[in-house]
C-alpha cells in the first residue's frame, strides 16, 4: 500500500510544531496546570535504545491526551550529565569528560527530536553544565547553612592497585572491574546529609502519595522504622558493656551469644591491644579479611558464616548465664549498634552461625503447631506467632504480650532502654571523582570548613587535571584551583576535592525545569538572598503532577527528591513538600530475557526501525506490546502490523472523508463505544488496548463507500496522542483548522450507545490481550471465532496450540495454549 511517507510527513510536523512554539508553555498564564516529566536519561552512552522510547513515547502519549482534555500541560526534558562513565572513558582515551558528554547529550538530543515528543526545548536542562551546577552548590550551602551537612567517616571502595575509589556497580563481586584486585573498605573523611533527621517524615507523607504501594512499600523498608528496646550485658571481667538492639526481647531467655561487627569499638579496643585477648591476632586476621568485602557481599544469606572468638563471655541477666561474644562479618557496624544477640532457635541466620560454631540451640517460643521438640535444623527454627515455652515468668504469653512484659521488666531493672530506630542512614554524597559538582567548601590553615560564598558560583570544576588513579581525585592535583582559592581567601587556605553524589543533581532538577530566568541566574527572594525558582510558578505547578520512570530509583533518587524537597520547604524555599504527587513506573523491556545494557550485549539501537517505518509506528509497537507496566522482551515481529494499520488509517481517510455526509445511527453508537473504551484506556495508561479498540473500528470505516467528517473528525483525535504525527497530516489532509493537539478531545454520550452492542474481552493465558464489539445475542462460535481473528490475539496465538476455550456469554473468551 502507497501513499504515506512517514520520513517527510514526520519531518514536516516537527518542523511545524518547533516554528509554532506549539510545544512551549506559558508558565505564567497556563490554565489547569499540568506538570507532567519523566525520569531524565543519563547520557553515559551515545545513543538512546529501546528502553529510553519505551519511558519516553508512551509518556509524551499520555501527557498529550491531557492536553487535549484542556490542561495546560508543561513536559520537559533534560540529561542528568554527571558521572562516572564519562570520567572512565577519559582514562582510557584521554576525552575530558566535558567533550564526551556533550557529544552524547547532542545524539540525543536529534534523537529525541526524532521521536517527536512534545518537549518545551526553551527549557532544557543539563547537570553538568555551570548554570545548572550552582544551583546543585546553592543547595549543598542550604544544607551546610542548616546543619543538615556534616564530616564524618564513611567506608568506600578501595582498589589498592588501580589507586582509586570505586561505586558500587564498579565492586559488585568484591573485584576491581578494572584490573581484577580485591577490593578494600577504606574509611574517609566525607560529607554526609542528615536525611536521618527526616525520617518520620519520608516515612508518614508516603501515605497521601498517589504511587504504586509496592513502591512505597519498599520506602517504608528503606527507612526500617523499628520500636524495640537496646539491652546492656556486662562484659564477664570488664567495665565495658554491650549494647545490643532488638524488636524481639521476647526471646531472650534463649540468647546464647552475642556478635559483634568488625568495626564494633571493642573489637578495635582488642586488636590495638587496650582490651588483652589471646585471640588478638586471629581477630585481627579476620577483621583485615572483612575490609575487603562490601557490605552487599556480607548480607548475603546464603553465605556461610564465618566468625572469630573474642576470648570473652556477656551476662544473660535474664537467665545468669555467660554468652560467648564473637567477631562476625554477616554484622553491620552502620545498623543498630553494630552488635546482635544471637538466639539461634528464632532466628534463621543466628541458628546459621550457631551451627558453625557448635553454639548450643534452645527454643524458647512454641508454634501454633504445638512443636516443643529440640531444634536441630534451619526449618525448625520458629520465626513467627507462638506461645513461650522455657522462658520463667514468661512462659504461657503470646509473643506480642511476652514482648511488652520482658521490655518493662527489662527496664525496671535498668538493664535496657525502649528506643525507636531507622535502618535509613545519612546520605553519603561525597564522591572522590572528577564528573560531578564540586562541592562548595574551603578550609582554613586549621583545617575547619568554610562555605565557599554565594557571588562566587558557580564554584567551577577545574581543567587543569589528569584523569590517572592515583588513590584521590583527580581535583587534588588542580594547580589552578589551589591558586584560586589562596587568592580568594588567604595563603594556607586549602579547596575540598570531592565532588557530590550525582542522585544530588537530579534531587530538584523538577524545580529547575520551571526556573523563569536561566536557571535563576540571581533570582531573589525577600531577604535579598539567591533562589532557584519563583515562587508564584513554584506554587502554581508543584508538586509534578504526574511523573513516570522506572521503578528501579524507588529507594535512591525517589526518596533524595523528597529528603530535599522537605528540606527546602522547612527552608522558606518551597510551598509543598512532597516532589511528586502521582507517580507511574513503566515495565522493563527486556532483549534475550536480559535488561537491556551494554555490558550484556543486548542493547536494541530503536533507529533502524524509525528510519523504516516512522516514529509513529514505532511508537505505537511498543505500547501494543502489552501494558504499559508490565514490559516485555523485545520482539520486532510484529511492526509490520502496526506499520499495515498506519497505511490503512492513511488511505481510508484520505480518500473517504465527505463533508457533507451525516452520520447514522449504528455509525454513531459504534463511534462512541470507541471514545468511551479509549477515554479510559488512556486513562489508565492502557495504551495496548486503546490501539486495539481503534484498530477493530477501522474495518466500520473501511467497509463504507464515504465516511463522515464527524466521525473522521473524532477518530483522528482519538488517534492523535498515539500517533500524533500521521493525525496532524490526516487533520490537516481532510480540513480540520490548527493543531489537533489544540483540539478538544472527543465527548462520549452514553445515550447514543445503542445497546445492542456489546464488548467482549478476550483472555489468552488469563491475560487481557483484546477487547472487542459484537452484537448482542452473539452465538459461542461466532464469539470464540472472531476471538481469534484479533490481531493482538492473533500475536499471541502465533504457533501454538488452543488447549482449552472458555466463553461467559457476552462477557468474556478465555483461550489457554
Amino acid at each position: 500500500m502507497t501513499g504515506y511517507d512517514p520520513s517527510a510527513c514526520e519531518a514536516k510536523w516537527q518542523e511545524r510544531w518547533d516554528k509554532s512554539g506549539l510545544h512551549a508553555a506559558d508558565l505564567a498564564h497556563a490554565k489547569r496546570p499540568y506538570y507532567g516529566l519523566v525520569m531524565f536519561p543519563y547520557p553515559s552512552g551515545d545513543k538512546l535504545h529501546v528502553g529510553h522510547w519505551y519511558n519516553f513515547g508512551p509518556a509524551d502519549s499520555f501527557y498529550r491526551f491531557q492536553r487535549m482534555r484542556g490542561r495546560g500541560v508543561f513536559t520537559p526534558i533534560g540529561f542528568d550529565a554527571f558521572g562516572l562513565p564519562a570520567e572512565n572513558y577519559a582514562i582510557r582515551t584521554g576525552t575530558p569528560p566535558a567533550e564526551s558528554t556533550a557529544a552524547n547529550v547532542a545524539t540525543m538530543i536529534r534523537q529525541l527530536r526524532r521521536m517527536g515528543c512534545m518537549y518545551d526545548w526553551s527549557r532544557m536542562v543539563n547537570t553538568s553544565e555551570p548554570a545548572y551546577y550552582r544551583w546543585t552548590q546553592w543547595l549543598f550551602l542550604r544544607m551546610f547553612g542548616k546543619g543538615l551537612a556534616y564530616r564524618g567517616k564513611g567506608n568506600v571502595n578501595f582498589c589498592p592497585s588501580c589507586q582509586t575509589v570505586l561505586a558500587n556497580e564498579q565492586a559488585q563481586d568484591g573485584t576491581c572491574e578494572r584490573c581484577g584486585t580485591e577490593v578494600l573498605q577504606k574509611p574517609l573523611e566525607q560529607w554526609f546529609w542528615k536525611i536521618t533527621a527526616y525520617a518520620d517524615r519520608l516515612l508518614s507523607g508516603l501515605d497521601a502519595l498517589d504511587w504504586p504501594e509496592k513502591t512505597k512499600t519498599m520506602q517504608r523498608n528503606w527507612i526500617g522504622r523499628k520500636e524495640g528496646i537496646e539491652i546492656a550485658y556486662d562484659v564477664e571481667g570488664r567495665s565495658e558493656k554491650i549494647v545490643c538492639f532488638t524488636t524481639r526481647p521476647d526471646t531472650n531467655f534463649g540468647a546464647t551469644f552475642i556478635v559483634l561487627a568488625p568495626e564494633h569499638p571493642f573489637v578495635g579496643g582488642i586488636i590495638a591491644g587496650r582490651i588483652p585477648s589471646p585471640h588478638r591476632r586471629e581477630i585481627g586476621r579476620y577483621v583485615e579479611k572483612a575490609r575487603h568485602k562490601t557490605e552487599r557481599e556480607r548480607q548475603e544469606e546464603e553465605r556461610k558464616k564465618t566468625g572469630a572468638f573474642t576470648g570473652f563471655s556477656a551476662v544473660n541477666n535474664l537467665t545468669g548465664e555467660n554468652m560467648p561474644i564473637w567477631v562476625s562479618d554477616f554484622v553491620l557496624a552502620g545498623f543498630g549498634t553494630g552488635a546482635v544477640v544471637g538466639v539461634p532457635g528464632h532466628d534463621k541466620r543466628d541458628f546459621e552461625f550457631a551451627r558453625e560454631f557448635g553454639i548450643p540451640v534452645r527454643r524458647v517460643v512454641r508454634g501454633p503447631d504445638g512443636d516443643d521438640s529440640d531444634i536441630t535444623s534451619v526449618e525448625q527454627v520458629q520465626e513467627e506467632e507462638g506461645t513461650m515455652v522455657h522462658s520463667g515468668f514468661l512462659d504461657g504469653l503470646d509473643i506480642h504480650q511476652a514482648t511488652h512484659r520482658v521490655m518493662d521488666h527489662l527496664e525496671e531493672k535498668g538493664w535496657g532502654k525502649r528506643v525507636t530506630t531507622m535502618r535509613l542512614r545519612d546520605w553519603l554524597v561525597s564522591r572522590q571523582r572528577y564528573w560531578g559538582a564540586l562541592i562548595p567548601i574551603v578550609y582554613d590553615p586549621e583545617g575547619a570548613p568554610h562555605p565557599v560564598p554565594e557571588e562566587h558560583l558557580p564554584w567551577l570544576l577545574p581543567t587543569d587535571v589528569a584523569f590517572k588513579p592515583t588513590g584521590t581525585s583527580p581535583i587534588a592535583n588542580s594547580k589552578e584551583l589551589k591558586t584560586r582559592v589562596e587568592r580568594l581567601f588567604g595563603k594556607g587556605w586549602t579547596p575540598e576535592v570531592d565532588t557530590m553524589d550525582t542522585f544530588v543533581c537530579s534531587s530538584f532538577y523538577q524545580l529547575m525545569y520551571l526556573s523563569t530566568d536561566g536557571f535563576g541566574m540571581r533570582l531573589l527572594n525577600t531577604s535579598g538572598k539567591m533562589k532557584p525558582i519563583d515562587s508564584a510558578v513554584e506554587e502554581k505547578w508543584m508538586p509534578v503532577r504526574c511523573y513516570i520512570g522506572g521503578a528501579e530509583h524507588a529507594c535512591m533518587h525517589l526518596i533524595y527528591a523528597r529528603f530535599v524537597t522537605m528540606a527546602l520547604h522547612d527552608m522558606d524555599f518551597l510551598s509543598h513538600e512532597e516532589p511528586f504527587k502521582k507517580l507511574i513506573h513503566q515495565g522493563v523491556i527486556t532483549h534475550k530475557g536480559a535488561k537491556m545494557s551494554k555490558s550484556k550485549g543486548n542493547v536494541v539501537s530503536p533507529d533502524p526501525f524509525v528510519l523504516k517505518y516512522g516514529a509513529d509506528v514505532f511508537r505505537m509497537y511498543l505500547m501494543f506490546m502489552g501494558p504499559f507496566e508490565e514490559g516485555g522482551d523485545w520482539n520486532d515481529s510484529g511492526i509490520r502490523g502496526i506499520d499495515r494499520f498506519v497505511r490503512r488509517v492513511h488511505a481510508a481517510l484520505t480518500e473517504k472523508t465527505n463533508k457533507k455526509l451525516k452520520q447514522d445511527k449504528e455509525l454513531e453508537s459504534g463511534l462512541h463505544t470507541i471514545i468511551k473504551k479509549v477515554t479510559g484506556d488512556m486513562d489508565r495508561l492502557h495504551f495496548n488496548t486503546a490501539i486495539a479498540a481503534l484498530m477493530e473500528f477501522l474495518p466500520v470505516l473501511e467497509e463504507r463507500p464515504a465516511i463522515p467528517a464527524e466521525t473522521a473528525s473524532a477518530f483522528l483525535r482519538l488517534l492523535a496522542p498515539l500517533a500524533p504525527h500521521l493525525a496532524e497530516e490526516l487533520w490537516e489532509r481532510t480540513g480540520g483548522r490548527g493543531f489537533i493537539l489544540e483540539q478538544p478531545w472527543p465527548a462520549c454520550d452514553d445515550s447514543r450507545i445503542r445497546a445492542d452492542r456489546l464488548t467482549i474481552v478476550v483472555q489468552v493465558n488469563g491475560k487481557v490481550r483484546a477487547e472487542m464489539q459484537v452484537p448482542a445475542g452473539i452465538s459461542e462460535a461466532e464469539a470464540l471465532a472472531l476471538a481469534e481473528e484479533q490481531e493482538n490475539v492473533r500475536k499471541h496465538l502465533a504457533g501454538k496450540t488452543i488447549r482449552k476455550a472458555i466463553y461467559v456469554p457476552e462477557k468474556l473468551v478465555s483461550l489457554v495454549v
